[in-house]
């Protein structure tokens, strides 16, 4: 009976292994995802850097959260969780997720680039929250399709607003976005309000477009199976928000595609 359900076990795990699949370390599985749901990053309004200990508990407080922890962390960056920015979480402790080593970030390392507990408690830097209730704003999307809106939508969003949405999709993939509505407060420069795309795990590179105002932007299709969209918003005057809907399709159907956007 015994190893009746260890083959059963190992079979799943194979099954499951050969669905998502397993590179550079990171197995892509909904169990991971279930043990992930809820923690996301924040930064001040500032922008990055500005929290200390005590404003980064306060941050994730006042959304219904709490500082992730350790284990939180890597579970998220099991399934694809990527930033490029050292924030606050548990007891005190800095470090940030790495899923793609490269030069510019993690030292060329993969996993929780740990700086350590920190004796000085105001010391600067950004903040990872954990709060499995609250997935409006922001998160780690693994679906093969859906729908993604700013906080609030169809109401206006509100002022102050940062949200990082983590688009991770299955090795072979790509990415589709396509903008069902957008209004968003426009100025000449898109710096007040404004959504970012990046074809890429973070907003460090891969830079898509910035978009403000009320027209539909074009669709936008990744490179690879991983996309971050990134929506801020200021302290003054809002707008009606944003609705797209993301779908993944086989590489292989566009095996020579250059441009990154459907005109």
């Amino acid at each position: 009976m015994h190893v009746f359900a260890l083959l059963w076990t190992l079979g799943f795990l194979l099954k499951e292994a050969q669905t998502w699949s397993y590179k550079n370390g990171i197995f892509h599985n909904s169990i991971w995802l279930e043990q992930a749901a809820g923690v996301y990053h924040r930064e001040s309004r500032k922008g990055r850097y500005q929290l200390t200990f005590k404003e980064a508990k306060a941050v994730c407080k006042y959304e219904g959260g709490n500082l992730a922890t350790y284990e939180q962390l890597e579970a998220a960056r099991q399934i694809g969780f990527h930033v490029c920015a050292a924030g606050w979480f548990d007891k005190g402790r800095v470090g940030y997720p790495i899923v793609k080593a490269g030069s510019n970030c993690g030292f060329g390392r993969v996993g929780i680039i740990d700086y350590g507990y920190r004796l000085n408690k105001s010391e600067r830097w950004d903040v990872y929250c954990y709060n499995p209730n609250s997935k409006e704003c922001g998160g780690v999307l693994t679906d093969q399709q859906k729908i993604i809106q700013s906080p609030g939508f169809p109401e206006e969003y509100q002022d102050e607003q940062i949200c990082y949405w983590h688009i991770r999709v299955r090795l072979g993939q790509k990415i589709r976005l396509r903008f069902l509505e957008f209004d968003v407060e426009d100025d000449m420069a898109c710096i007040a309000d404004y959504l970012e795309v990046y074809d890429s795990y973070d907003d460090i590179s891969g830079f898509a477009g910035r978009f403000c105002g009320d027209y539909l932007p074009d669709d936008i299709i990744s490179t690879g199976n991983v996309m971050t969209l990134k929506f801020l918003s200021d302290a003054s005057v809002t707008a009606g928000g944003f609705q797209l809907e993301y779908m993944t399709f086989n590489a292989s159907l566009f095996p020579n595609n250059q441009n990154n956007s459907f005109h």
